[in-house]
């Protein structure tokens, strides 16, 4: 295997009416590549991986919600010695009642699956605390130098990007990112206008279990910065930023803005710095005696 990987060719693995399934030459490359002697997965969809490794000829434990296991509620079944895992790419294709009937579910195992269904998460963020819990919970189950190759695959929305890769949780050592190129998608027969780039290529991460107990983990985490208590920002960018959200504003109103900046820990004069600030008149605008407004984009 390479950094960049690519199969257009799926290979007779998995059922091929069953949408998000990925290559089972894949699976098949890993395996070679990292001399597995099992693999399994517990959100194997339509079977690819269960389909290779009987190939192969290597073990492994083979569930889903459309074969009874919930991995939100239910304990990991066994301790695998590696992990492939495949989760939904959030909303983009439905399966309980879509790839499957739910009723059927209900019926044979007694739980309904759409409750714990990744790909019913009603938005971004419901989807991803999820996602980090089954992350979490097979890596917990994985035996010490086990590997876990989860592949995943950016989101575009109205402009966003939200982006699988960068905020699933990484527990463990991390390994690779391997660049999975991506065929036949719905999207090739698409036409799109403007600066809109189309996703074409997935995620592989593989992370390996080196200690038991007390395992590294990187979390992705979103929050805001306020730029006036910002260390990095400048003081005509944070000045500017908050005149160019509030409009006209006073000294006054600067000044109490700014009262708990970090900034004025190592300036004692942050007032007048800000009427020095204000001063650039390519960058702002006086309206009245000391008031001031952000000036227009040249």
């Amino acid at each position: 295997m390479q950094s960049i990987v690519s199969y257009p060719d799926r290979g007779p693995y998995g059922k091929n009416s069953y949408r998000g399934n990925c290559s089972g030459l894949l699976i098949k490359d890993i395996i070679q590549q990292y001399k597995l002697k099992s693999l399994s997965d517990y959100m194997v969809g339509g079977g690819t991986t269960e389909d290779v490794c009987k190939e192969m000829k290597i073990p492994g434990t083979f569930l889903d919600l459309n074969r009874g296991f919930d991995m939100v509620d239910m304990d990991m079944p066994d301790r695998p010695q590696n992990i492939m895992f495949h989760p939904p790419y959030a909303d983009i294709i439905l399966y309980s009642d879509n790839m499957y009937k739910a009723a059927d579910i209900q019926r044979v195992y007694g739980f309904d699956p759409r409750k714990n269904d990744l790909s019913r998460c009603p938005d971004w963020g419901t989807f991803i605390k999820m996602l980090n819990y089954c992350m979490s919970k097979q890596f917990a189950a994985l035996e010490k130098g086990g590997r876990m190759f989860t592949l995943m695959g950016d989101i575009k929305k109205k402009g966003v990007l939200y982006s699988m890769l960068c905020d699933i949780a990484k527990p463990g050592t991390l390994e690779q990112v391997i660049i999975k190129t991506q065929h036949n998608c719905w999207s090739d027969r698409q036409t799109y206008s403007g600066n809109f780039v189309p996703i074409v290529h997935e995620y592989l991460l593989v992370t390996r279990k080196d200690e038991g107990l007390l395992i590294p983990v990187a979390w992705g985490s979103h929050g805001v910065l306020d730029l006036t208590k910002s260390h990095a920002a400048s003081w005509r960018d944070s000045v500017f930023a908050f005149l160019q959200k509030n409009g006209e504003c006073s000294l006054d109103d600067l000044y109490e803005a700014f009262k708990e900046s970090p900034k004025i820990k190592t300036n004692p004069n942050w007032q007048a710095k800000i009427r020095q600030t204000v001063q650039n008149t390519r960058y702002f605008t006086r309206t009245l005696r000391g008031h001031y407004m952000a000036a227009a984009a040249a």
